[in-house]
């Protein structure tokens, strides 16, 4: 068995030390409670679930893409500012206000996004004006894309998670945009993807670790339900959580306003 397999295995779900006795070290100095949110895409239904499924925590990151595709962005900016939310910015959130060229997205991604900066009011474009495309704090970074590429790259394998260890220096860093929940581990020079299995704790150990916590407002991963990710800095674990909502309030929100009909017909599908 590997020395990162190894970790794996013996680790999940509590406190662990490498094998070379090396002890956690805090993400944040004081131990807290991080709820680590991605991709709401203007879905409020899938954020009021996920609100309501939250325990109590310390902190909210949110990394991007907070609006495109679905019809409530200026009610989703609104309800993070409530919540205290420490934001990244996204594609879609940049090609919102104007700052990020949309010109890689698809024609259903590129009339959601007009759609959107056409409705926008002056808080929701405030707000996302202010988003930094990297925020770090202790041994926590937090980004969209990637560490090396915040706002466009995908990162979908191990090769370019480890691609991305040398662009930043904090022990964890947490990113979103593909809409998969996903665990890359780095330790001794071995790279991994571990699954992300719903309330099974995963040991942040003593491994460099970049997490996807999945999507709130639009999953890609076959399950419609709302995907976001809890992180203990005193028990040292993280968690996936998974959260039906009411998809079909969003879909009759989206006929509505007229978005694109591929766009609500696969929140059915989590696809």
């Amino acid at each position: 068995m590997s020395g990162i397999a190894s970790w794996w295995q013996n680790g999940r779900g509590r406190r662990s030390e490498a094998a070379d006795g090396t002890k956690p070290i805090g993400i944040l100095g004081a131990p807290m409670r991080i709820a680590v949110l991605s991709d709401i895409h203007s879905n409020l239904a899938a954020l009021d679930a996920v609100r309501a499924d939250l325990p109590e925590i310390d902190e909210l990151w949110v990394l991007g893409d907070i609006v495109g595709y679905g019809p409530q962005p200026n009610e989703v900016i609104a309800a993070l500012q409530e919540m205290g939310a420490r934001s990244v910015l996204g594609n879609h959130d940049g090609a919102a206000i104007g700052t990020v060229d949309p010109h890689d997205f698809n024609p259903d991604a590129a009339a959601a996004i007009r759609w959107t900066a056409s409705v926008l009011d002056d808080n929701a474009r405030a707000y996302l004006a202010t988003l930094p495309e990297v925020r770090t704090e202790g041994d926590l970074t937090g980004v969209h894309g990637s560490p090396r590429d915040p706002i466009w790259e995908y990162i979908t394998s191990t090769s370019i998670a480890m691609a991305n260890l040398e662009a930043f220096e904090t022990r964890l860093c947490l990113f979103g945009h593909t809409h998969l929940p996903i665990v890359f581990a780095s330790q001794d020079g071995q790279g991994t993807a571990l699954a992300a299995i719903p309330d099974e704790p995963i040991s942040l150990g003593a491994a460099r670790l970049l997490l996807n916590p999945g999507s709130v407002g639009q999953p890609r991963d076959g399950n419609p339900a709302s995907s976001y990710l809890l992180l203990d800095t005193d028990a040292q674990t993280a968690i996936f959580r998974r959260v039906a909502y009411d998809v079909g309030v969003t879909q009759r929100l989206m006929r509505d306003v007229d978005l694109p009909l591929r766009l609500v017909e696969r929140l059915s599908w989590g696809r």
